[in-house]
């Protein structure tokens, strides 16, 4: 009787081990001097890389997992793998917040990559062809984005009272020159379909046009205006934001020695935000 309580105990103790460290696990994924963050390879986890020996003289060792696409980073996060994850715009941020139910908060805003539309074959806007395709990427996140674009380039019109930061494609009221919409399309295969089809207008996420050596302020036939809500910003979990670990990151990548770095190192293409200059 005794050896079956014993074993009994035994076994409850085993699974309360075995549950306990996952929790741990989970819930905490490096130690207070240890800041684990899921990035885009490009600019941000250079960005992070840049400022990881500032980070090393506060006391604190940087980790970065790069990431390819923008679903794994708020995976990361929210399982634990990740204390932070710097890869996202604001407006990404909200939609994903909303549709998977994440506790997130946004610790701070870091810089502004403005979005080009790229082709080929075509140098100015005004010798754009009739009825070229218009490609954007299957997030939805961004199609406001894109029509913000090419609204400001004149070549479309959205209905009235429609919020161009969650405008879709089927909100343009006018297109003059019969532009066509492909927007089923992953963003990091983007790159992909502006090298193989040299008429169409390819709207890419700047992320993937540095990776493939193109500048938004240079290389495409129209970009963004500098008045984008689409910041990018540092998000952890809920109540995270405001751990030590966490400051310290946001403060050293608001430092202007690292904010000049940002401009001199991608020409002027991505551009620092300032701590006070943006607000949740």
């Amino acid at each position: 009787m005794k050896k079956n309580i014993l074993g009994f105990l035994s076994l409850l103790l085993i699974l309360f081990f075995v549950v306990g460290c996952k929790d741990s696990q989970k819930r905490n994924v490096s130690d207070n001097k240890t800041i684990t963050v899921a990035a885009s390879p490009t600019p941000h986890a250079l960005i992070l890389e840049h400022v990881a020996p500032l980070l090393e003289k506060k006391g604190y060792k940087l980790v970065v997992k790069k990431f390819d696409d923008f679903i794994m980073p708020n995976k990361a996060l929210a399982s634990g793998d990740a204390d932070a994850n710097y890869f996202q715009h604001v407006p990404f941020f909200k939609k994903a917040v909303k549709e998977n139910n994440y506790k997130f908060s946004i610790a701070g805003a870091v810089h502004l990559e403005p979005m080009g539309l790229y082709s080929k074959n075509v140098k100015i806007i005004r010798d754009l062809k009739n009825g070229v395709t218009v490609v954007a990427s299957d997030s939805v996140a961004d199609w406001g984005r894109v029509i913000s674009i090419l609204k400001q380039a004149k070549l479309v019109e959205v209905k009235k009272g429609v919020d161009l930061e969650n405008a879709t494609f089927d909100d343009i009221s006018k297109n003059p020159k019969h532009l066509k919409f492909l927007h089923n399309v992953k963003p990091e295969m983007l790159v992909q379909i502006y090298n193989n089809q040299e008429d169409d207008l390819v709207a890419i996420n700047s992320n993937f046009a540095y990776g493939a050596k193109l500048n938004p302020l240079k290389d495409s036939v129209v970009s963004e205006s500098n008045n984008s809500p689409y910041v990018n910003i540092v998000a952890t979990r809920e109540g995270e934001e405001k751990s030590a670990k966490i400051k310290a990151l946001i403060k050293v990548l608001h430092e202007k020695k690292v904010q000049d770095w940002i401009l001199k190192t991608w020409g002027g293409s991505v551009k620092p935000v300032a701590a006070n200059d943006w607000k949740k």
